[in-house]
């Protein structure tokens, strides 16, 4: 009977009191994980990947349903969405038609911008050789025409009128012939002409004004405008566009045309103007010697060498066609802009300095891929194409060379890529474009 109590009391009451502690267990494990799993996980936008929320709700930007991420921050997404996840400067999903890049030779010629300048390396200065004081002025206004021998000022001096009565004495009062030819070229190097020194000595009176004449014909101006007298066409801004005339540049009306004003502004040197021994007052340019200056881009500019002819006409006279040879090559910088001068020295009487020219380079480029320009984004100083990669299209940048009739030269090799037919399309207007430039091609 006892036996029968154990099985019948004891026995179930063990077994009720085993439920009961498993159940007890089972409810906390699933509580403490339910609190860890809370605690640990982040929700996010597809969307707008910087919302991040510790618990579910919608995004404040979109709208859209936050979803869960793991602990390391990744997306609980299928994997077909992810490229529709990464930035528009990254990569851009498009039905956009793709083109490919031709190759092959093209010959073109290329008009260049020129102006005729004074030919500064048979420019004259006319200089005071002794301090004194301009009495006399006969230059009334910059880029007036002189003659040979057409008296331009005449100088006070006491120096040359003291040597005027040490020559004076001697030829009076001392017959040694070896001092009298000393104290002649004294004065001839102080400036005076032979007839000058032979009147001295003639009236015994000395000259208070010494006169200064012309050395040469031409066109006279001072000494502050003919720092700025030669005129020059600069490239319209070959750094910025990354193109010239032909070879991706502005047409040639657009060049930058830089030159003084061949006005008849009057001289700034004025009579009763004290000048210094040496120093220059005028600088005569020949009127029978010009040159022409024409201004290349750098793509161009590998494209010229001396002595090369070029065939050129006015652009005011279409039909007056001139020729010359280049004469010299001159790398320049002005206004930050970087460019060549390629000068042809003339010798055409009827060219007035300031007159504007038009030449034509031939050019020939071969083995060259070739793009229309609309599927080209010029950046800055920086060229990119929207490279088709599955079914997105990667911004990759490229370097370019000429830019021929509606076509630009890629010089990287791009034969079997996919280009985006318009590259403007693709770009969206609240982000900027990013590339990786150590990307392989």
């Amino acid at each position: 009977m006892k036996r029968n109590y154990i099985s019948k009391v004891i026995i179930p009451l063990l077994l009720l009191f085993l439920f009961v502690s498993c159940k007890e267990k089972t409810e906390s494990k699933s509580v403490a994980d339910a609190h860890q799993h809370s605690k640990e996980t982040k929700y996010t936008c597809p969307m707008h990947p910087q919302i991040i929320r510790d618990e579910p709700g919608s995004c404040p930007i979109c709208g859209m349903d936050l979803v869960p991420m793991s602990s390391s921050h990744e997306l609980h997404l299928d994997s077909s969405l992810l490229p529709l996840l990464k930035p528009v400067n990254e990569q851009v999903i498009s039905t956009m038609p793709t083109i490919q890049a031709e190759s092959g030779t093209r010959i073109f010629s290329v008009p260049v911008q020129g102006i005729i300048s004074f030919d500064t390396r048979k420019q004259v200065s006319i200089s005071s050789r002794v301090a004194g004081r301009i009495e006399r002025m006969n230059i009334k206004y910059n880029y007036q025409p002189v003659s040979k021998g057409q008296l331009i000022m005449e100088i006070y001096s006491p120096d040359l009128a003291a040597a005027q009565r040490e020559l004076i004495y001697i030829s009076r009062n001392d017959n040694d012939a070896s001092l009298l030819q000393k104290a002649k070229q004294r004065l001839s190097l102080l400036g005076m002409q032979p007839a000058q020194i032979a009147q001295v000595i003639k009236t015994g009176k000395p000259l208070y004004r010494v006169p200064v004449y012309s050395s040469l014909s031409g066109y006279i101006i001072e000494k502050n405008v003919a720092a700025n007298a030669s005129p020059s066409v600069m490239p319209a801004s070959p750094a910025a566009s990354g193109r010239m005339d032909g070879m991706g540049a502005a047409p040639a009306a657009a060049s930058t045309i830089q030159k003084p004003a061949f006005s008849q502004s009057p001289v700034m040197t004025r009579e009763g103007q004290y000048v210094n021994a040496g120093e220059t007052i005028f600088t005569i340019y020949r009127s029978n010697s010009t040159v022409a200056e024409f201004s290349f881009a750098p793509p161009l500019a590998s494209e010229i060498k001396r002595g090369q002819k070029l065939v050129f006409h006015s652009v005011a006279s279409p039909d007056d066609v001139m020729t010359g040879n280049i004469g010299l090559i001159e790398p320049t910088q002005r206004n930050g802009e970087s460019f060549t001068v390629a000068r042809v020295y003339l010798s055409t009487p009827n060219l007035q300095p300031g007159k504007l020219l038009t030449a034509n380079i031939p050019v020939v480029k071969s083995n060259a891929w070739w793009l229309p320009e609309k599927a080209v984004l010029r950046l800055g100083n920086q060229s990119v194409v929207f490279k088709k990669e599955q079914s997105v299209f990667i911004p990759t940048k490229v370097n370019i060379g000429s830019t021929i009739e509606g076509m630009v030269q890629i010089l990287d090799n791009i034969s079997d890529w996919q280009v985006a037919k318009n590259a403007s399309y693709l770009v969206d207007s609240e982000s900027f474009i990013r590339f990786n430039s150590n990307k392989e091609k």
